[in-house]
């Protein structure tokens, strides 16, 4: 009996981790489930479009991700291509984007709840790093970075915090990024954080950075 209760015992155990390991968006049971944006019905992802309805357009986006894009106030810009574009990509699990770096510009610490993110460099430079979660000292919140040129890949674990620099002060840079689910979200930790809209209350900021109130107020302001 004894035997039997740790046999069952570990294979709840390897059922758990098994789990934890594969856990993404969910798997497709049908060749695609092109999003019907107009459903008034709401599931976790979108109500699938009568497969008889379905052409080619709907796996299809004029996005140009070979053109340039207009750096916004921290010297990046991300164009994102996810279901909300097209809608075939539905229950897929997999999104792109292009973004674009000016010189000393970056992409700043985030997260992406949803996703691993794949980099690849298609021109310039890049500093890029995450850090891990929360871990007992001396390994707590390990920080790993590197310095990527023109071809190189690098990897960020969903849920991770992670960002990307472009340290050459006179040359631009664009990268493409994978992310393995149709709606990767974005958590940019800053606006989060110092721009909530209501604002989080300074007492509990200024508690958790360890400064003054005028501080956090400044950065809540500037956010």
């Amino acid at each position: 009996m004894a035997s039997s209760s740790s046999f069952l015992l570990l294979a709840a155990l390897l059922a758990l981790v098994s789990w934890q390991a594969t856990a993404s968006d969910p798997s497709p049971l049908q060749d695609f489930c092109v999003a019907d944006m107009n459903s008034p019905v709401r599931v976790n992802g979108f109500v699938c479009k009568n497969p008889m309805e379905v052409n080619a357009d709907d796996f299809f986006k004029a996005a140009n991700l070979d053109k340039p894009r207009v750096p916004n106030k921290v010297g990046s810009n991300v164009t994102l291509i996810n279901v909300m574009q097209i809608a075939g990509l539905n229950t897929l699990g997999i999104s792109i984007a292009r973004i674009d770096y000016a010189p000393l510009g970056q992409n700043p610490p985030h997260t992406h709840p949803r996703a691993t993110e794949i980099l690849t460099v298609l021109e310039g430079t890049l500093y890029v790093g995450f850090v891990t979660s929360n871990q007992p000292a001396p390994n707590r919140n390990k920080f790993l970075s590197k310095v990527l040129n023109k071809g190189d890949v690098f990897v960020f674990p969903v849920g991770l915090i992670h960002f990307q620099f472009n340290p050459n002060p006179h040359q631009p840079a664009v990268a493409i990024a994978a992310l393995s689910s149709q709606n990767p979200g974005a958590i940019t930790i800053a606006n989060a954080v110092f721009g909530s809209d209501p604002a989080i209350s300074d007492d509990v900021l200024a508690k958790a950075f360890q400064v003054e109130k005028n501080t956090i107020d400044y950065l809540q302001d500037y956010s």
